[in-house]
């Protein structure tokens, strides 16, 4: 019975694997497999332009992104999870999930290898884990890219309060600084590109503002944004308003930055019991405890 279900097994990502690489070699371009396949049904494969990688990936993943049923609000909470991290491409949402759904078949045609029908256990946690691993490494990019976007703030910032008192208007002090701000800070840099293309384009300050803040998702961002629109609707001056956002970010900088400084301590304490207490003890004690054993052992035996 064991040997007919691993047949089986084997037979079927056989034909799986064989059914994916021919859907693949068919749909690329570039391969042998296609250009004949377009010969014989009468087109010629030069005809057809090349398309890039990033389309070719999306053509490969559309069929598993299909497979899985999405509601529209999840599309949209995903879509402004990608932008968040920067990938703002229309089709980085289907690769998304295409590479989702194809880590859990994955993990799943991996289990039934190695392990059958036998845990239901890893039948269901292994594909689970693979389904939910693209989104952890998500959440990771969009952490790192507001932790870049939170420290190179206070600097633009400067920058920005140097421009408009030098006489630029906010719309062109912010460029020039995205401008500056590129080989340092580039996360930041496009953020202020976008903002000012969305100028460009026709919409209010205050909407490609609030624009800027949903994009970056960082409070300090969504804090400077509250204040250039009170700014704007009161018409105090831009310059004070940032040196004193600039002034509050550094304090508050300062301020997280203690607070880490006073949670290493609390957090030193359980590797230090684990791995340092130990061998202190045994350095200190291990001697005298050896010199006992030597003492006490011949007494004993007598």
């Amino acid at each position: 019975m064991t040997l007919l279900l691993a047949l089986s097994l084997v037979i079927f990502v056989t034909v799986a694997v064989a059914a994916f690489s021919f859907a693949a070699a068919a749909v690329a371009p570039t391969s042998m497999l296609g250009s004949r396949l377009q010969e014989l049904s009468g087109r010629s494969a030069a005809s057809r332009p090349m398309l890039p990688v990033k389309e070719r990936l999306e053509q490969a993943l559309d069929p598993f992104s299909r497979a899985l049923p999405l509601s529209p609000a999840e599309v949209s909470r995903t879509r402004s999870w990608l932008i968040q991290a920067g990938l703002r491409d229309p089709r980085y949402p289907t690769i998304y999930f295409g590479i989702r759904v194809l880590f859990a078949l994955a993990g799943l045609t991996g289990v039934l290898a190695f392990t059958g029908m036998d845990s239901l256990w890893l039948l269901i946690g292994v594909p689970a884990f693979g389904f939910i691993l693209p989104r952890f490494f998500l959440k990771r990019m969009i952490r790192a890219r507001q932790l870049n976007i939170t420290l190179a703030l206070p600097d633009a910032l400067d920058l920005t309060v140097v421009c408009v008192e030098a006489g630029l208007p906010l719309d062109q002090a912010m460029t020039r600084v995205g401008d500056e701000l590129g080989p340092a800070h580039p996360d930041l840099s496009d953020e202020f590109r976008l903002f000012n293309l969305e100028i460009r384009a026709g919409k209010p300050r205050v909407e490609a503002l609030r624009n800027l803040a949903q994009r970056t998702g960082v409070d300090d961002v969504r804090s400077l944004v509250a204040t250039l629109v009170q700014t704007d609707r009161f018409g105090t001056s831009v310059s004070q308003a940032l040196r004193t956002h600039s002034d509050s970010l550094r304090t508050e900088r300062r301020q997280r930055a203690e607070e880490m400084a006073a949670k290493t301590a609390i957090k030193m304490i359980v590797p230090m019991a684990i791995f340092v207490l130990p061998s202190v003890m045994f350095v200190t004690i291990g001697p005298a405890v050896i010199q006992l054993i030597r003492t006490l052992v011949p007494v004993a035996g007598r």
